[in-house]
């Protein structure tokens, strides 16, 4: 090969080279960790695996600049905090860690101004906890299909007055949890969701859209 040619070769594969390096050197980052297209990120930060408390921030992210647009807020975790990467388990009291979408909303009140699908909450809806049920981990009426041994139901006061699922075991793997929220805070810890007060959560709810593909990631 003739040393133009050399030269030629190597300012195309330069590139791929240099950018091969970044992508294994560049620190991660929570939007990037939840994709590219990601443009709205929530995060739940506990100081340990063991507490019930969070801080809770939520961004607008454009590339890999993150502005902040509410927070920092304090919000309340499972009772047995957060549970480690792979570790959450149906039962045990804590909220599981990583990078999640969400679903759609849900509430026993009705709720306008929000970009993504609201449904209402009645005293026949439950979420299915039974990782025995073929409805594991899945809103079900009672009215036409059982919810399994103990379900949740959906109709609580004010903790379910409004909610957004959050997309952790869409799967549905028996005995990985079910039935994680973010939901109104009641004072307390919670059974594995993620709660703010009502007024910071009407807020985050009516500023989430599905076309940003918004994520939230949960961290102990």
């Amino acid at each position: 090969m003739s040393p133009v040619a050399k030269a030629s070769a190597l300012r195309v594969r330069l590139p791929v080279v240099v950018l091969s390096l970044l992508a294994v050197l560049l620190p991660a980052w929570p939007g990037r960790a939840a994709g590219a297209a990601v443009q709205q990120l929530i995060t739940v930060t506990a100081a340990s695996y063991g507490t019930t408390y969070a801080t809770l921030r939520v961004y607008q992210v454009s590339g890999t600049q993150q502005t902040l647009v509410f927070g920092p807020w304090t919000a309340r975790v499972g009772y047995n905090g957060v549970a480690r990467p792979g570790a959450k388990r149906e039962g045990d009291g804590k909220t599981p860690s990583g990078t999640y979408g969400l679903s759609f909303f849900f509430g026993v009140q009705p709720l306008s101004g929000v970009y993504f699908p609201y449904r209402l909450a009645h005293s026949y809806d439950y979420w299915d906890d039974d990782p025995a049920s073929p409805r594991y981990n899945l809103w079900v009426d009672a009215r036409t299909a059982n919810p399994g041994r103990n379900p949740e139901p959906m109709h609580q006061v004010p903790a379910y007055n409004y909610a957004a699922v959050i997309a952790y075991n869409t799967a549905r793997v028996p005995g990985l949890g079910s039935a994680i929220f973010l939901h109104v805070g009641t004072g307390g810890a919670t059974a594995g969701c993620v709660s703010l007060p009502a007024s910071q959560l009407l807020a985050v709810l009516r500023w989430l859209k599905p076309s940003a593909k918004p994520r939230i990631t949960i961290t102990g």
